[in-house]
């Protein structure tokens, strides 16, 4: 076989084991917006809930406006968050106003056996779960890709195909970390 044609298969194979490689790395980064999207549903929905958790609960607790307004500070702050950090920051303050919210309610009988109350901890309990899982989902699909841009060979070629690594959404305060007692 003549030289060129040795070169011109080595050449060939090379292209086609970045064209591979770029592909892959395209497909890890699509599916983690992907799983960030389902995050930002899940939130989205937990969004919309506290408002009308927030006026249950005024109903009731009329004089208990400090807790009210943290509540709605943190769910602007969490719409208003453009990085995962913040997010996640945003988040925190949100799940810690949500204790403040429930402490509140356990002071009412009345309000913890009102149906509304009762359907809107419910659903917001199922929505936390799906955050929950959401952003196990999301962290899983952000290590297979940060995996992939630094294992060799793409680690070589990621920076130059523009590819950057994920940031994970976490909890950075160790107290934060642990689930709100709620008792109804």
């Amino acid at each position: 076989m003549k030289p060129i044609y040795i070169v011109l298969i080595i050449v060939a194979v090379i292209i086609i084991a970045l064209i591979a490689l770029y592909n892959n790395l395209v497909k890890l980064r699509q599916r983690v917006k992907n799983a960030w999207a389902q995050v930002d549903v899940q939130l989205k929905r937990r969004y919309d809930l506290i408002p009308n958790l927030v006026n249950t609960v005024k109903g009731y607790a009329a004089h208990e406006q400090g807790t009210f307004e943290k509540i709605t500070q943190a769910r602007a702050a969490a719409i208003s968050a453009t990085t995962i950090q913040d997010q996640a920051k945003a988040e925190n303050a949100i799940t810690q106003s949500l204790k403040s919210l429930f402490a509140v309610a356990e002071a009412y009988p009345e309000l913890k056996a009102n149906t509304n109350f009762l359907q809107l901890q419910t659903e917001l309990s199922e929505t936390e779960n799906k955050i929950s899982f959401s952003r196990q989902f999301y962290n899983d699909t952000v290590q297979k890709f940060n995996t992939a841009i630094q294992l060799f060979p793409a680690s070589i070629f990621a920076g130059m195909m523009g590819f950057k690594g994920a940031d994970y959404f976490s909890v950075d305060n160790e107290a934060e970390k642990n689930p709100p007692q709620v008792n109804f």
